[in-house]
């Protein structure tokens, strides 16, 4: 029968940086409140010192050039690409503690001014057998054996008499034409260098 498994989720600290430079060191800012004095990260990495500093640096570079000063633009910009560098070396300081502690990662994450973006991490695949999208059809997968194995595949009525349904280089199949109701039993082998392993253990399916 079709087999299904959860999702778990890991959650990720991520920098929405802001173009404008005003608003930049707004945002900067705010991550340096967040961070400063909060336990959830004891030892800040860079110091929060550092990029309190390069914060200063791009306000007045950015004072400078909107003053039209000569060269303060490209003064400006680096300044920038400093502090940006240092707010990424802070989100992996914070994504570090983050998961530590799973299941109170978005707090933590968001107490630092970071926001925060769960994806789902799929579980390895496991060996199923499930409906198609016809009548009559199933689809087959199991987990890869590598990237030169090779797959075969058997089919039974009874789990006694196997009937060979061929051989794929994909970790899946699909079997069509099947009668609405028969039941299945499925079953592969991967095939690698050093030879066949053992048949799996089968899955049972109706077909549809």
């Amino acid at each position: 029968m079709p087999t299904s498994t959860n999702k778990a989720h890991r959650s990720l600290a991520v920098l929405d940086l802001p173009k404008r430079i005003n608003v930049l060191i707004t945002y900067a800012s705010g991550v340096v409140a967040g961070m400063t004095g909060n336990p959830s990260f004891p030892t800040p990495s860079p110091a929060l010192a550092t990029v309190t500093a390069a914060i200063a640096d791009l306000q007045n570079a950015e004072t400078a050039a909107l003053a039209r000063t000569k060269g303060a633009a490209a003064t400006r910009n680096a300044k920038r690409a400093v502090l940006v560098t240092l707010l990424q070396s802070l989100r992996m300081y914070v994504q570090s503690i983050a998961d530590q502690n799973a299941e109170n990662a978005p707090a933590i994450i968001q107490s630092a001014g970071i926001g925060v973006k769960k994806t789902p991490a799929r579980n390895p695949r496991v060996f199923a057998a499930l409906a198609g999208a016809n009548s009559g059809t199933v689809k087959i997968v199991a987990p890869s054996a590598g990237q030169r194995a090779s797959y075969d595949w058997q089919s039974s009525p009874d789990g006694k008499t196997w009937t060979d349904l061929g051989t794929t280089l994909q970790a899946k199949t699909t079997l069509t034409g099947q009668t609405a109701g028969t039941v299945l039993q499925l079953r592969y082998r991967p095939v690698v260098k050093a030879g066949a392993s053992d048949w799996s253990t089968p899955v049972t399916i109706t077909v549809k």
